[in-house]
């Protein structure tokens, strides 16, 4: 009787050793199952959580070793605190599975950042001799507070909104304006990407680049005076990458005018679809070696009827002219040094972009003449129409180069040379040597040296000038400090 009393209670002794380690077997089978799910779905979150998986795991493998060293005839049997063990594994994994399906609060928000710029600077020269719009001597510009905002719309578009501020040179206020508001495309198909809104329109190299942005202080003269500044405008732009193996970009648009400083053209009461602005760019690139690299393209605009752009342009000699057309054509190129190794410390660009103007205007030689209404002036009907129409064609370009040496210091050299769009006689020319210094990818400070020449026709005298630039970013920017 003892002896099946002793061989009824060893059976059921290995029967319920027996259950454990199948519970606990199927535990670990179904803890592996839930790693396997959690490995699957961490694979694109946060390096943190994927710490997190790898802790875990390991000490799943550690349980699993001891489950396999009891069933394999060890002297122990599973204990309670491998079975605990495995249950704080199970609440840990379910933990980490139920913080995936919790939102971020500022997951659906836009990216938010701030620009400034502040412009110290000493010229030799008084505004009346130099024909700026900032005083000579010393002088203090806060040139910019620049806000962008910028998100997914959906799926399907993006959009973006860049507010600036900026300081009048008479009374020191600020104005503030939008100088973007556009929506932009992401998947449409044939590589077509579309823009429309208020933008900076893509023409040549650097007039649809941001002030801050260029990799020197001031825009080349010959931009501000043919484009107007950066190539701000409202209206629509397609963009086409061809379904080559090289890559190509061609660009195409339509606004109601092509530069900031401009502003919109006059149409009056109505306006035709020849007074508005059209623009195209095509460009391409080329790997010269694996160090050495090649940006090339083309640009044109072209405002059939300007319709009194700028108003009635008074000349030196007392005439007068009104923009009736407006054409400019542009090629530009970009030969960079960006090696393969080190190519955060060293850089090398030579950057160019030569522009033509060929407007159309109404002459009015003595400045006695009404351009709002020309048939009835005294004057006017004397005189033939092709005599009062003339065309100016007047060349402008810049090139510079600029050389990387380490992680936080640069410099360069700029030369441009502009004919005035209104009378080719009048030449500008101007060298800049500068040097920048990045405290960080978010803080910059940049000291240029700028001699401006005029010839004698202008009336304007030379003028020296020292710049000292200082630029920060905060929060989200998307073009930041790009190598121009």
């Amino acid at each position: 009787m003892k002896l099946k009393k002793i061989l009824g209670w060893s059976s059921a002794l290995c029967l319920c050793a027996t259950i454990v380690q199948a519970q606990e077997t199927n535990e670990v089978e179904q803890l592996k199952r839930q790693m396997q799910q959690l490995q699957e779905s961490f694979a694109k979150q946060q390096a943190g959580q994927q710490k997190q998986i790898e802790a875990l795991t390991k000490k799943l493998d550690a349980l699993t070793t001891q489950q396999q060293t009891a069933q394999s005839g060890g002297n122990q049997p599973p204990s309670a605190v491998t079975s605990g063990q495995i249950k704080e594994l199970n609440d840990k994994v379910d933990s980490v599975l139920e913080s995936q399906k919790k939102v971020h609060p500022g997951e659906f928000n836009p990216a938010i950042g701030v620009v400034g710029e502040t412009v110290f600077s000493y010229r030799s020269k008084g505004s009346v001799a130099t024909g700026s719009d900032r005083p000579g001597g010393f002088d203090v510009w806060q040139r910019s507070v620049e806000l962008n905002i910028a998100a997914s719309v959906d799926p399907f578009a993006k959009g973006w909104i860049v507010a600036n501020a900026s300081a009048d040179s008479a009374t020191s206020e600020a104005t503030f304006g939008i100088e973007e508001a556009a929506l932009q495309t992401t998947s449409l198909p044939g590589n077509l990407t579309l823009t429309a809104g208020r933008f900076f329109g893509e023409f040549g190299r650097l007039s649809y680049i941001h002030d801050h942005e260029l990799p020197f202080v001031n825009r080349p003269v010959v931009l501000d005076h043919y484009i107007g500044g950066e190539s701000r405008t409202d209206g629509l732009q397609v963009n086409w990458l061809p379904p080559i193996n090289h890559y190509v970009s061609l660009t195409l648009g339509v606004g109601d005018q092509m530069g900031g400083d401009a502003g919109p053209n006059n149409p009056g009461t109505f306006r035709g679809f020849n007074e508005v602005n059209f623009w195209g760019r095509l460009s391409t690139y080329f790997d010269l070696t694996p160090n050495w690299q090649l940006e090339a393209g083309v640009s044109g605009l072209w405002n059939p009827k300007t319709d009194d752009r700028g108003g009635v342009l008074v000349q030196p000699n007392g005439s007068t002219l009104t923009e009736r057309e407006r054409r400019i054509a542009g090629i530009d190129w970009k030969v960079s040094y960006v090696p393969l190794q080190n190519n955060q410390f060293r850089s090398f660009t030579w950057g160019n972009e030569l522009l033509y103007s060929d407007n159309r205007y109404l002459i009015d030689p003595n400045g006695s003449l009404d351009p709002a209404n020309p048939t009835g002036t005294a004057g006017w009907p004397t005189l033939d129409g092709d005599e009062l129409n003339g065309r100016v064609g007047s060349f402008g370009g810049y090139s510079y180069v600029n050389y990387k040496w380490s992680r936080q210091w640069s410099a360069g050299f700029l030369f441009d040379y502009m004919q005035n769009a209104q009378n080719h006689s009048d030449e500008t020319y101007a060298y800049s040597p500068f040097v920048t210094f990045a405290l960080s990818h978010w803080n910059q400070l940049r000291l240029e040296y700028t001699h401006t020449q005029h010839n004698a026709m202008s009336g304007l005298k030379p003028d020296d000038a020292i710049y000292l630039q200082w630029a920060w970013i905060i929060g989200a920017h998307s073009h930041g400090w790009q190598q121009r």
